[in-house]
């Protein structure tokens, strides 16, 4: 008998909180306490101590984190950032209105950005590099840090998908001039609309970004610089710090997920998993998301529809370099084939261990 078992369920991100999810729109609603109050100082502060940087803060989206940390690092018009194309096109557009130009590059078979293809693409023009840390890991950080020294690059992080992800011990966002966290709903730490953070360490940008998120204005009220309305919703971080306390647990339960996979997957000869958990002393993953490489991947996709089994093709099925109408003309053929094998298998809190079972024989029986 076929189950039913969503790609994700986002109904249960309030249901089986529901009470204490209530309360929270109660206190704060009764407070009034809607933009910029105690509870979005009190995530932040949860926030750089978990990552270990030194200054956190709550803004709209991780799209807006991405180009406030790009402005307040001086990046503009002409200057050339060199990114991962395995990707959101978010990550480039963030490049784009800074007046910057995105570069593509390779992802390797890590599906994160690929330092050799880096190193190829840097010009006179090129000022940073911001690879992205995806599906809840951290790319190679000492060999893209080590190109980016060699060149004197900036480097800035989309840690979107990677909080508590860690490379060497030293978490996703903490690397470089600061980082990228984003709270969408589906990610590991999700609030109930849009929502991001900048990390950071630079004392500079912290100050920059502080004031470019609330449209410039400082306490004082004077307007310094010219800013954004990019601003979390403290509402928003009241129900964030609700999750947050318990966030080990939620990572703890994704590598669970994951081992059940990589064990009821691994005879699997059609299928590449991702790296497993703790396989690499240098990686701690978070698992935002399964991603196979699959043989016969759009059949298998149906056949899983049909089983009752959700399925996701990041982004369509296409890197950001193949999106010709933005201009771009590059060919990358090692990340070409990844969207074209790649797939999703349903990772969340919501998934019960049963389920993950049906899901791999589901995967067997197709391939047998």
């Amino acid at each position: 008998m076929n189950q039913n078992i969503p790609f994700f369920k986002y109904p249960d991100l309030f249901a089986p909180h529901s009470k204490e999810l209530t309360e929270i729109f109660q206190t704060v609603s009764s407070r009034g306490a809607f933009i910029m109050q105690d509870d979005l100082s009190k995530f932040e502060k949860k926030l750089a101590k978990y990552t270990g940087v030194k200054y956190a803060l709550g803004v709209a989206n991780a799209t807006d984190a991405m180009q406030l940390l790009l402005k307040a690092g001086g990046i503009g018009n002409g200057d050339e950032v060199i990114f991962c194309t395995h990707t959101m096109v978010a990550t480039a557009s963030a490049i784009k209105f800074t007046g910057a130009i995105p570069i593509p590059v390779e992802a390797g078979p890590d599906h994160l950005m690929d330092a050799i293809s880096v190193e190829a693409a840097i010009t006179a023009k090129t000022r940073a590099i911001m690879p992205t840390q995806l599906n809840g890991r951290v790319a190679n950080m000492d060999a893209i840090i080590k190109i980016a020294d060699k060149h004197n690059l900036q480097v800035y992080e989309d840690s979107a998908q990677a909080l508590g992800a860690k490379y060497k011990g030293q978490s996703a966002g903490s690397f470089g001039m600061g980082g990228c966290i984003s709270f969408y709903p589906a990610k590991v730490l999700g609030c109930f609309g849009d929502g991001g953070a900048v990390l950071t360490n630079d004392e500079e940008i912290y100050k920059t970004i502080k004031l470019m998120r609330d449209h410039g204005r400082g306490e004082d009220g004077n307007v310094s610089v010219w800013g954004y309305n990019s601003r979390l919703d403290n509402l928003q971080a009241a129900i964030l710090n609700y999750f947050f306390d318990d966030y080990e647990g939620i990572v703890e339960r994704r590598r669970v997920i994951a081992n059940l996979y990589a064990e009821g997957l691994k005879d699997v000869k059609e299928l590449t998993l991702p790296p497993a958990v703790d396989s690499d002393v240098n990686h701690f993953d978070i698992y935002q998301n399964y991603e196979v490489e699959a043989e016969k991947r759009d059949e298998l996709k149906v056949y899983l529809a049909d089983k009752g089994i959700g399925t996701l093709i990041q982004w369509g099925g296409q890197a950001v370099h193949e999106f010709r109408d933005l201009g771009f003309t590059q060919s990358l053929p090692y990340t070409e084939n990844i969207m074209r094998v790649g797939l999703l298998l349903p990772i969340n809190m919501s998934i019960t261990n049963d389920e993950i079972d049906y899901v791999c024989q589901c995967v067997m029986d197709f391939y047998k």
